[in-house]
């Protein structure tokens, strides 16, 4: 097998990480990433199998599960009431409750939202070189975030701070002050978010909190420790990936020098599936092993864990022809950018919705926009997403550098 020896937090390869991809998933279709300690898949069949094969799960065994040391007791409690963590039946009655409330219906209701923030964004942005992602990229979704589940859009500083505190501990390279900081984050959203589901259970909106307090399914209903612990993954996965799949849209759509056209109401549907496809946000899931499974000439034990590189998958040269180029007349295909299987992100047509928005609605704003400066990924792996996206808005005539 395979010995794959690649630091997560070296900077050649957070910059860009698929040339090791393409080697890795040459020698595939699964090879030991030693940095992990376990056997990763990079090659779109064996990912997309894998997601779906229900011999594999995200609930860690129970004989490897440890109690949560003191200093993160309540980020513990977050943990065990997410849907990201679970496996049927368990999971199989909370994803059906959510769904009762997070419909279809109501995120397509989400679509004058979704322009009216946006076109307040943008009449805000400056007329110089400025930073897209705290900008626009960061603000859009965390905004729609809160109107969805009815919470003061006010608080968007407290939710965006919660959210880059918890997200951080599924970085590489946490540490015990990144372990400090996700508790204390948890602790504060989990007050605030119990404090207003009881207010919703005697005053009911038109929100998704109220919506799920309401939802129902042969009798059962959420509880509030579930409640809030859907909350926090609505607001942490769906917020932190529509960030940066806005910030690496745009950075693409701009260095491929991308016709306008790719973005007319024709198109921008096909046009964001190619760019999810090949620079998503989210690059490795892992998986449980519930028994033992063969993989090619290797055999992944049971109770090991696997990584799924969702980032490979989407640049495999047996699906894509050369993959490793952007082409928004692509043909679309079914890609990993989303995940799959019981865990397909529930937030996946609320994310597309607003790239379909936002992406068009930005360059029709500023159509002279370029990069000012080579845009570089953070050290963040395994999410994959921009430091920041320096950008000037005016035309290169227009330019003090010009």
């Amino acid at each position: 097998m395979y010995l794959l020896s690649q630091s997560p937090q070296d900077s050649d390869f957070t910059q860009n990480p698929y040339p090791v991809y393409a080697h890795a998933r040459a020698a595939g279709p699964v090879v030991f990433w030693k940095d992990y300690d376990m056997l990763a898949a990079f090659d779109h069949a064996t990912v997309q199998s894998l997601l779906r094969d229900r011999r594999l799960g995200r609930a860690r065994p129970a004989h490897l599960r440890q109690p949560y040391p003191a200093h993160l007791t309540d980020w513990g409690r977050t943990e065990d009431t997410s849907m990201l963590d679970m496996e049927p039946p368990a999971h199989t009655r909370l994803r059906a409750l959510v769904l009762r409330a997070f419909t279809s219906r109501r995120i397509a209701g989400l679509a004058p939202d979704i322009h009216a923030v946006t076109q307040a964004l943008l009449r805000d942005l400056p007329d110089h070189p400025f930073d897209l992602i705290p900008a626009f990229c960061t603000e859009l979704p965390v905004r729609i975030i809160a109107r969805l589940l009815g919470v003061p859009e006010d608080m968007s500083g407290d939710l965006l701070r919660w959210s880059g505190a918890m997200v951080a501990m599924y970085q590489a390279g946490r540490t015990r002050a990144t372990e400090d900081r996700a508790n204390r984050a948890a602790a504060d959203f989990t007050s605030f978010l119990r404090a207003y589901i009881d207010k919703r259970r005697s005053d009911p909106r038109d929100d998704l909190i109220t919506e799920l307090i309401a939802a129902e399914q042969d009798g059962a209903r959420l509880s509030t420790d579930e409640l809030i612990g859907t909350c926090i993954l609505l607001l942490n996965a769906g917020h932190e990936a529509t960030v940066h799949s806005l910030g690496n849209a745009v950075k693409c759509l701009l260095e491929n020098d991308t016709p306008h056209a790719a973005l007319s109401p024709d198109r921008i549907a096909a046009t964001v599936e190619e760019l999810l496809r090949f620079d998503p946000p989210l690059h490795l899931f892992t998986r449980f092993a519930y028994e033992d499974i063969q993989l090619g000439d290797s055999v992944l034990p049971k109770h090991a864990e696997i990584a799924l590189i969702l980032g490979a998958a989407g640049r495999d040269p047996v699906l894509w022809d050369r993959p490793d180029r952007f082409d928004p007349d692509r043909p679309a295909q079914g890609h990993a950018a989303f995940g799959g299987g019981l865990h397909f992100c529930v937030g996946a047509p609320l994310a597309r919705l607003e790239l379909q928005i936002a992406l068009p609605a930005l360059f029709a704003h500023l159509p002279q926009m370029r990069l000012n400066e080579t845009p570089r990924y953070a050290d963040s792996y395994h999410f994959h997403k921009l430091d920041r996206l320096m950008i000037d808005p005016r035309s290169v005539a227009g330019s003090k550098t010009a």
